[in-house]
């Protein structure tokens, strides 16, 4: 991944302790840290992991059937409901 963009954010005494401790006993940088937590909060995740996780749910071969049948199986009629 290039990194070519910069930004400065202001931390807490007590966050940036926090994360300096994680990041030395996970051995990666702070700023790796915070890349991190905003994709997974964010859901900022690269084109390409996008595809392939498309791919890889493509791939699977599951039980499924049309739209319809599957709304019949799993939304009971009114009657059903109701005797």
């Amino acid at each position: 991944m290039e990194l070519s963009k910069k930004t400065t954010i202001l931390l807490s005494p007590r966050l940036y302790s926090l994360l300096k401790r994680l990041a030395m006993s996970t051995n990666r940088s702070i700023g790796e840290l915070i890349r991190t937590a905003c994709e997974k909060q964010y859901g900022l995740h690269p084109e390409s992991e996008a595809l392939e996780a498309a791919e890889r749910l493509a791939s699977l071969h599951l039980p499924v059937d049309t739209p319809a049948s599957m709304k019949r199986e799993s939304v009971p009629a009114p009657e059903e409901l109701m005797p």
